[in-house]
């Protein structure tokens, strides 16, 4: 007699092995998928510039059981996110997953010419974000080849789908994030590596702290007091679903909105 046996239940660790590398992880998302994927399994590369946060932050991984490394490194310093990537190939191995997350949201009218906050947000959404996809893709590549998978995850937003006043740069640079993505998921996913944009709506985050015009901290107080906003655990888990689906399956892009907001 044939006896069908029962479908295995998940494993509780399912990204067991794998080396991830989480940008922007001194706070907020960044921080929160650190240790939401440490918990999972994965030995946890944490990238920021605020040592004494990754400091704590590696502790707190590590008391829970988890494994992790701290490099504090500015992201739009290409030399910087270079030698942290040569780290991480002579201690670990190299990358099978990155989750490039630092960024900065600075909105203002465009005919205010606030130059320097432009500047900074093309600096670290774009520039930054390019600096550690040149730094860590070859190790994603190589990686893939070997295990049969590796993940690409860019952090991008709802602004780069819906209109807001006074978002222009921001959307503009979340806008070249999400398109990037696309673009890169048919360079790499033949290589077994595959890329995904996450946009998130309103989450709570220090993002909103940066913010200095007027009018969008109007927006954004008004938005407080009638949506129940994301927190950093919601996306942290949907990083840890897409990292932990089969090879075969790719989230290319994943939008998460509050439930109550509509724009």
């Amino acid at each position: 007699m044939t006896t069908s046996s029962a479908p295995s239940a998940p494993s509780a660790n399912p990204l067991d092995g794998r080396i991830a590398v989480v940008t922007g992880a001194s706070s907020g998302i960044g921080e929160a998928s650190a240790e939401h994927l440490a918990s999972l399994g994965a030995t946890v590369v944490v990238l920021a510039r605020r040592a004494d946060r990754l400091a704590d932050l590696v502790a707190r991984i590590e008391k829970n059981g988890g494994r992790a490394l701290a490099i504090s490194a500015d992201v739009t310093d290409t030399a910087a996110v270079r030698a942290a990537a040569d780290r991480v190939a002579a201690e670990l191995g190299g990358a099978d997953l990155l989750f490039n997350n630092a960024g900065v949201m600075l909105p203002a009218p465009v005919e205010e010419l606030r130059t320097d906050q432009w500047q900074h947000q093309i600096d670290l959404n774009i520039t930054g974000l390019m600096n550690v996809i040149g730094a860590f893709v070859p190790q994603l590549v190589t990686s893939a080849g070997e295990r049969g998978v590796a993940d690409l995850i860019n952090t991008s937003s709802i602004a780069a789908q819906n209109i807001f006043p006074n978002f222009a740069v921001y959307s503009g640079t979340k806008a070249y994030v999400t398109h990037l993505s696309r673009h890169l998921r048919t360079e790499l996913g033949p290589k077994n590596v595959r890329v995904a944009a996450i946009e998130p709506g309103i989450v709570g985050t220090e993002l909103q702290s940066h913010v200095t015009d007027a009018g969008a901290l109007e927006w954004l107080d008004g938005s407080k007091e009638t949506v129940d906003w994301l927190t950093p655990q919601d996306i942290a888990r949907t990083i840890g679903f897409i990292a932990a689906l089969p090879p075969r399956v790719n989230l290319q892009q994943v939008t998460i909105m509050p439930t109550g907001q509509t724009g």
